[in-house]
């Protein structure tokens, strides 16, 4: 079981403060800080609170920290699917049937499909996935996504880097780290280095027999999200990088 003080020490590592830095920043003493990590004391709701501030820890987190400290969690943890939630699920709903004819995806934390517009969902059941599946389950089988993916070397390192990015951030998530030690097993991403300068935006290539689908990719959260079932997602939306693939999307979606 983790302590409170072990949790606060490793957010504390993480965003590189010394005791004396986060102190100061959070406007505590470095003695009382000392003590919390060490278990001399124990911190109150509002320390908790206030030393998670400083340490910019998500709320996912801070709920766990102050569970660990004894106090209920700040943060409500919903269903997707409640009824208080609608407004936020049906906007949601609503962005990704919009940007039909070109794919759109609902991810979780741990970029598991929560829900495919129609020409996603065309096109991830090509390789097997639907909602529920988590996207990286693809790695879990080597050589699958270079035979996928035209450019999977600049791919898969760029997913390599924001894999890692986003698992740090929120102090650590299994299956994105689990995801990263596949990639840094792939020779292909591995050994991947750019011989020139780097274009304006890196597009995904799809190839499927005929298939070629060139398609770059913007990420959106909901604003203002305090439960945790709504920070955790990310809604990316796919455009053609060329005339070619907005002509077959175009074409396919009618």
């Amino acid at each position: 079981m983790t302590h409170f003080s072990q949790s606060l020490r490793h957010w504390r590592k993480l965003r590189r403060f010394s005791q004396l830095s986060l102190a100061s920043e959070a406007g505590v003493s470095a003695r009382h800080l000392s003590f919390l990590e060490s278990e001399r004391a124990r911190p109150s709701r509002d320390m908790v609170v206030t030393l998670c501030e400083a340490l910019d820890v998500p709320n996912v987190s801070r709920n766990q920290l102050l569970e660990q400290a004894g106090f209920a969690p700040l943060y409500p943890v919903s269903r997707f699917d409640s009824a208080h939630l609608a407004p936020a699920r049906e906007g949601l709903i609503r962005i990704l049937d919009r940007h039909d004819p070109y794919p759109g995806i609902l991810l979780d934390r741990e970029w598991r499909i929560v829900r495919l517009n129609r020409m996603a969902r065309m096109l991830f059941s090509m390789s097997g996935l639907g909602e529920g599946d988590s996207t990286l389950r693809l790695l879990e089988s080597p050589g699958v996504m270079a035979a996928m993916i035209e450019n999977w070397p600049e791919v898969g390192h760029h997913m390599m880097q924001r894999l890692r990015s986003e698992s740090r951030a929120a102090g650590g998530i299994a299956a994105l780290d689990h995801a990263v030690r596949l990639l840094e097993r792939d020779p292909d991403v591995s050994g991947y280095a750019p011989d020139g300068p780097l274009p304006p935006m890196i597009s995904t290539i799809y190839r499927a027999g005929d298939l070629r689908l060139n398609l770059f990719s913007t990420f959106l959260q909901i604003g203002g999200a305090e439960d945790l079932v709504l920070t955790d997602l990310k809604i990316e939306l796919m455009m053609p990088a060329d005339d070619a693939s907005k002509a077959w999307l175009d074409v396919a979606f009618g």
